[in-house]
């Protein structure tokens, strides 16, 4: 998968070993998203694992996309982790447009049983995840929250639009005392984005730190951005069926974290050069797909030490000095 850059069982099956046809490699690739034992457990369990220790930030979100007149709708639940959201969850949906309150609950409960409450740092999330039933929920399993609302919700008995209707760009306001947000008593802090649009989120964190892990949100648009046009193809699958879909999810996210896990150590040791734009010439998970296609095709050496590495979880995050990659 990593090698061919996609999802299309056409374009694996020129990549797996042996001498049999095409069409039987093919059906070989077709029958690995059939396999029962790829279940939510098994993933939850190896994505878990590579967790850095201490506490992680969870993010919340949807990705979609269209399988010609059918509307493909998955609902992740990650782990924030250099600049990426680490799907650790997920679940098709079986329609389109927002997730219902118990999809969402169900991600949280079943994920709970591998990761407590006490490695969660929070949950960052944007404003089509809110409803007094799932705030209430998330307080009650010990989960900080840190959620953006829209301008017409409540906040007590006043619409967060003309709470903070004289905002500036620039400028950050947060409510005194604590209020209610859908029956629940918590902060509310305020900014406009450079485009002009009104950034309410209601938060059980301080203001200052509310701004820096709502921005880490954006993260999960990274990791969908690159197991899509930038990495995996994944809109080219010919998969609908629920089951198949969360299987095919799964599998892209193994090989896509083996990429992120590569590519932070070899920046550790030779930094990915800036731009004058001021972005990166290529990103962490690109880079370790170049250099694990590398090693596979040409330095099975190599390729055995990176597999060695792909074992081990991530260093606790702002500690990742010592992992550097020698070959």
């Amino acid at each position: 998968m990593i090698a061919a850059k996609s999802v299309n069982h056409h374009d694996l099956s020129a990549h797996l070993p042996g001498v049999s046809t095409p069409s039987a490699k093919k059906r070989r690739a077709d029958r690995t998203f059939r396999d029962d034992q790829l279940n939510t457990a098994f993933f939850i369990a190896l994505l878990v694992a590579h967790l850095p220790p201490g506490k992680v930030l969870m993010s919340l979100d949807r990705t979609n996309w269209e399988h010609g007149e059918t509307p493909i709708n998955v609902l992740v639940l990650g782990a924030v982790v250099h600049g990426f959201t680490i799907p650790l969850i997920w679940t098709p949906l079986d329609q389109a447009g927002n997730s219902h309150t118990y999809a969402r609950m169900w991600l949280v409960l079943k994920l709970l049983q591998a990761l407590p409450a006490k490695r969660w740092l929070g949950l960052v999330a944007d404003r089509e995840f809110i409803g007094a039933e799932w705030f209430r929920f998330l307080r009650r399993t010990g989960i900080k929250r840190a959620i953006r609302i829209r301008h017409s919700d409540l906040i007590d008995d006043m619409r967060g639009g003309d709470w903070f209707e004289h905002v500036q760009h620039g400028h950050f306001h947060e409510i005194d005392e604590k209020v209610v947000v859908f029956g629940e008593l918590m902060r509310v802090v305020a900014t406009r984005s450079p485009t002009g649009d009104l950034v309410i989120i209601a938060t059980d964190f301080s203001a200052r730190k509310t701004w820096k892990l709502y921005k880490l949100r954006w993260s999960v648009e990274c990791t969908f951005s690159s197991f899509k046009s930038r990495g995996f193809d994944l809109e080219r699958t010919g998969i609908t069926d629920a089951v198949r879909l969360q299987r095919l999810f799964g599998l892209v996210t193994l090989a896509w974290i083996f990429c992120l896990r590569l590519g932070v150590c070899l920046n550790q040791s030779q930094p990915i050069p800036v731009l004058k734009h001021g972005h990166k010439a290529v990103s962490l998970v690109r880079r370790g797909a170049q250099h694990l296609v590398d090693a596979l095709r040409w330095k099975p050496e190599q390729f055995r030490i990176f597999l060695e590495l792909l074992t081990q979880p991530f260093s606790a995050l702002g500690a990742a000095g010592s992992e550097v990659v020698t070959y």
